[in-house]
C-alpha cells in the first residue's frame, strides 16, 4: 500500500476495550526541514548496516544482506522524523515498507540498535524521544487496564498460535530447529524446570503470580501441590478455571482476579514466569518485595524473566516504545543487574542459580509467528482486521529478531532467603 501521507495506527476504541479494528488517522504535521533532516540521518544510518533498503524512487542504501523495500519513502521518513522508532513500527502497519524475510531484516537492526542513532542524537534523547504517558504507570489501577489492553484481547486469538498448553512464555528445546510438534513437550520441560527448582512436590504450597492460562498451576497439581494462582486478565482467569476443573485438580488450584500486591499468606515457593516485564520499573522493589513477604523461611523463588543489556535498558526506560504503545502498556524489561540490585536493596532474596536460554526463545517466537500466519484467515474471522495482523506480525518477528540478535535474553532464576547473621 501506497499513500500521499504517513498516518500513525490508532485503535479506533475507547480506551478500555482492547481492539480488533486499527484505523490510519492522519498525523501531527511535519515540517520540510525535519523531514529533510529524517531522511539524511536515517539513509546514512541505513548505509552503515549489513542489509538493503530498497527505496521506491529506485535508490538504495546499505552495505548488502536482508531486504527492505520501502514503498512510500515520504511517508517513512515523515513517521519517523515525528515519532521516531514508534512511527518505523507503525509505517510497517501501514503497509509503507516491506521486508521478504521480515525477522532477518530486523535482526540487523536489533543488533545495530546503538548504532542507529548518531551519538550526538543520543545525548540528546531527553528532547527528541517519546516519553511515556502517566496513564501506563502500573498503579493497582493502570495495572489491571495494561493487563486487560494484551491478555483480554480474545482467548481464541491466543489459542489460534499458541500450542494446546496455551503458554505463551519461552519454551526449552532439546536441539535446534524446532518444530511445531515438538512445541507442547518444550513448554512442559521449561514448566518442569522451574517446579524443579522450587522443589514442588505433595503438600507443597505455591503461589504463582501471574496465571498465564492455567498450565503451570495444572502442572504443579498434578504433583500434589497445591497453588494459589493470580491474575489480572478476566479472560484468562475463566479459561484456566475451565482448564483447571476439566483436569480435576479444582481441589487443589484456586485462581484469583488479584494483584500481586494483595497477596496474602506465606508460602513454600513463589513462581512468576515473564511476569516481572509487565511491572515496570517503579514498582520493581514492590514487586520482589512481595516474593519475599510471601516466601516462607526455607522457601524458594523461581522466576522466569526476559532481559536486556542494562546500559540500554538505563537508555530507554523513560522513552515511549512502539512495544508499549500497542502491544504491553507500560511494560519495561530489566537488566540482569537490575534485578541483582533490586533484591539486594530491598530483599532478603539472593541468587543461588540463573540460567539464560535466549535462542530457545527465538524458535519459539518463530513458531508462534509462523502459526499467525498459516491461520491468518481464521484470524479476521475473529474480527482482527489487516492492520492489527500486521501489527501482530510485527510484534511477534520483532521480539524473535530481540533473541536472534543477542539483544534480548530469557533466564531462569532460582532465589532463596538469605539466612540473618546471628
Amino acid at each position: 500500500m501506497t499513500t500521499a501521507e504517513p498516518r500513525p495506527v490508532e485503535a479506533s476504541r475507547p480506551d478500555t476495550d482492547p481492539p480488533r479494528r486499527l484505523d490510519v488517522v492522519t498525523p501531527p504535521p511535519s515540517s520540510w526541514a525535519r523531514t529533510a533532516v529524517t531522511r539524511s540521518l536515517v539513509r546514512r544510518a541505513l548505509g552503515r548496516l549489513p542489509l538493503q533498503a530498497r527505496f521506491a524512487d529506485g535508490t538504495r542504501a546499505g552495505l548488502g544482506g536482508p531486504v527492505m523495500d520501502i514503498h512510500d519513502p515520504d511517508a517513512f521518513h515523515r513517521r519517523i522524523g515525528t515519532q521516531g522508532l514508534v512511527g518505523f513500527g507503525e509505517s510497517y502497519m501501514a503497509g509503507e515498507w516491506d521486508a521478504p524475510d521480515l525477522v532477518a531484516a530486523l535482526t540487523v537492526l536489533a543488533g545495530n540498535a546503538a548504532a542507529l542513532i548518531p551519538a550526538p542524537l543520543q545525548r540528546l534523547r531527553g528532547l527528541w524521544a517519546m516519553r511515556r504517558p502517566d496513564v501506563q504507570r502500573n498503579t493497582p489501577t493502570g495495572a489491571r487496564d495494561n493487563i486487560s489492553r494484551h491478555y483480554d484481547l480474545s482467548n481464541e486469538l491466543f489459542a489460534l498460535f499458541l500450542d494446546d498448553t496455551l503458554s505463551y512464555s519461552s519454551a526449552l528445546f532439546r536441539g535446534f530447529p524446532a518444530a511445531w510438534p515438538l512445541l507442547a513437550d518444550a513448554q512442559h520441560r521449561k514448566i518442569d524446570r522451574l517446579l524443579d527448582l522450587v522443589e514442588a512436590g505433595p503438600g507443597t504450597r505455591i503461589l504463582e503470580i501471574g496465571t498465564g492460562w492455567g498450565e503451570l498451576a495444572i502442572r504443579a497439581a498434578a504433583r500434589g501441590a497445591r497453588v494459589t494462582s493470580l491474575t489480572l486478565s478476566r479472560e484468562q482467569q475463566a479459561l484456566a478455571r475451565d482448564r483447571v476443573r476439566a483436569a480435576g485438580l479444582d481441589d487443589r488450584v484456586s485462581i484469583e482476579l488479584c494483584d500481586y500486591r494483595e497477596a496474602t499468606g506465606t508460602y513454600d515457593a513463589v513462581v512468576s514466569v515473564e511476569m516481572i516485564e509487565a511491572v515496570g520499573e517503579e514498582f520493581w522493589p514492590v514487586y520482589f518485595a512481595t516474593l519475599d513477604a510471601r516466601l516462607a523461611p526455607g522457601g524458594r523463588v523461581a522466576l522466569q524473566a526476559i532481559t536486556m543489556p542494562h546500559d540500554r535498558m538505563l537508555a530507554s526506560r523513560d522513552t515511549f516504545t512502539w512495544i508499549q504503545k500497542y502491544v504491553f502498556p507500560g511494560g519495561l524489561l530489566p537488566s540482569v543487574e537490575a534485578v541483582d540490585e533490586v533484591t539486594r536493596a530491598h530483599t532478603s532474596l539472593r541468587t543461588l542459580r540463573r540460567d539464560g536460554f535466549g535462542a530457545h526463545y527465538a524458535e519459539t517466537l518463530r513458531l508462534w509467528r509462523e502459526r499467525f500466519t498459516e491461520r491468518a484467515g481464521e484470524v479476521a474471522e475473529l474480527g482482527f482486521d489487516e492492520t492489527f495482523r500486521r501489527m501482530w506480525t510485527f510484534y511477534l518477528a520483532y521480539s524473535e529478531a530481540g533473541f536472534r540478535s543477542g539483544y534480548l535474553d530469557v533466564q531462569q532464576y532460582l532465589f532463596t532467603k538469605e539466612t540473618p547473621a546471628p
